[in-house]
């Protein structure tokens, strides 16, 4: 039987193209298609991903957004799973949101801590966790006014991801070496998708065996 990896994410998960207007990169080329073709026919990924999505977060205009408040369900709803994977963070660094670099880190390690209490795993065990770091910050001129603080945050959140990965015990893939594309500072281009797959499936693969 195959192993479950769940993916929850935001519009990197879900696919948005740099700079565009809405637009969304084919599930292949996506990073949780490349992974799927990784990792093979003994895992089946779920892709779980959705623009604006923040860690723990409520944004005044769109209160679905909050990660933390669908992620339960999302887990019952898909399990028994293997191991769940937490990519979220960037929409933390929106300006509207004000939050130090380790709120926001420990914004998703609070998911990574919700999935471990979840028994969700097989048998109603426990699902392994997996806690992604985010991928370099690029030019966020062409929406500076949502992002304009956001490089100067995202240069100390790998240490506070770390920390904040400690605390719940959680393995955290370090995805610092990859960075976001300068057609609007957030988004993942086509080489950034192959390169978080790449770095998730042996991930996985260290994980579940």
């Amino acid at each position: 039987m195959p192993k479950t990896v769940l993916c929850y994410g935001d519009s990197n998960t879900w696919g948005f193209v740099p700079g565009s207007e809405g637009r969304r990169f084919p599930l292949e080329v996506r990073w949780t298609g490349v992974l799927q073709a990784e990792l093979g026919s003994e895992y089946r990924v779920i892709e779980e991903g959705l623009s604006g999505r923040t860690t723990v977060l409520d944004n005044p205009l769109e209160p679905y957004k909050n990660g933390r408040e669908y992620l339960l369900p999302c887990l019952q709803s898909h399990q028994p799973l293997d191991l769940v994977v937490i990519f979220l963070g960037t929409n933390d660094l929106g300006d509207r949101y004000s939050l130090p670099p380790l709120d926001i880190a420990r914004g998703a390690a609070q998911l990574a801590l919700l999935s471990l209490r979840s028994e969700a795993g097989p048998d109603y065990g426990v699902p392994a966790t997996l806690l992604c770091s985010l991928p370099q910050i690029g030019d966020t001129t062409s929406i500076v006014d949502t992002f304009s603080g956001a490089a100067a945050k995202a240069a100390d959140l790998l240490r506070c991801f770390r920390i904040a990965a400690d605390e719940v015990g959680v393995p955290l893939l370090d995805l610092s070496a990859v960075a976001y594309d300068d057609a609007d500072g957030v988004h993942l281009n086509l080489d950034g998708h192959h390169a978080v797959a790449l770095a998730v499936a042996q991930a996985v693969r260290e994980i579940l065996g």
